[in-house]
């Protein structure tokens, strides 16, 4: 039985259908996949501590392993560590702790089944400026104590602007107040070291003197010249 034309025709279209369906689905497949393309890292801070970062963009959520390396001259120091991750379209993001050193360099591997198998692309590398630490907050101890105000202003040696009723009511002492005062007629001794009637009262006891001594020689003269006679 001979095939129409007419079928022949309908077949090549429908062999045609099928073929153009095949390859959207395998494009639409291919574009779910998920790709290296799709991972980021970032090495920044959490506060005071340095932290690398890794964000999923992967909308088929395909499980994924993510490996962050240090590096140093192209190879590898330290494994800083691995975590799991499932991305999506909105993007997921994990963290690993690492006190990073300005400008350090690190390498991040994704392998996610058969799909990916690869370092995320440029690696990763740190901020010239490492993160801020806290200052520390001073202790009981030391935490320095408030002067002491003085209480009253004799004792921080500034004399009182107001002196008390009885310190301005009483007299001040007269020098000598307990000394006996002198006797009369001592002043000009006290200003000269001698009376200045001093020469004639010895003038005038001289000539008692002279005179005396003369009264009891002529009175032992006369007294001798009536025994003779």
């Amino acid at each position: 039985m001979s095939i129409s034309r007419r079928t022949a025709r309908s077949v090549r279209i429908l062999g045609v259908a099928s073929a153009t369906a095949a390859l959207a689905l395998g494009a639409a497949g291919n574009a779910l996949a998920c790709n290296i393309s799709e991972f980021s890292a970032e090495a920044k801070c959490d506060g005071t501590k340095g932290i690398i970062s890794v964000t999923d963009v992967d909308a088929s959520g395909t499980s994924a392993v993510v490996s962050v390396f240090l590096e140093n001259n192209g190879a590898d120091v330290q494994k800083v560590g691995q975590q799991e991750i499932k991305g999506s379209r909105q993007g997921v993001t994990i963290t690993f702790a690492e006190d990073w050193k300005p400008n350090a360099t690190y390498r991040v591997h994704v392998k996610a089944g058969n799909l990916v198998d690869a370092d995320i692309k440029g690696n990763v590398t740190a901020p010239p400026t490492a993160c801020a630490t806290e200052s520390p907050s001073p202790s009981a101890s030391e935490t320095p104590e408030p002067s002491e105000t003085p209480s009253s202003p004799a004792s921080s040696g500034t004399p009182s602007a107001n002196p008390s009723e009885s310190e301005s009511s009483a007299a001040p002492a007269t020098p000598g107040d307990n000394a006996p005062s002198p006797a009369a007629g001592s002043s000009n001794l006290a200003e000269t070291g001698a009376n200045s009637n001093t020469p004639m009262i010895a003038g005038i006891a001289g000539a008692l003197v002279v005179v005396g001594g003369g009264a009891v020689f002529f009175g032992m003269r006369r007294r001798g010249a009536s025994k003779s006679s």
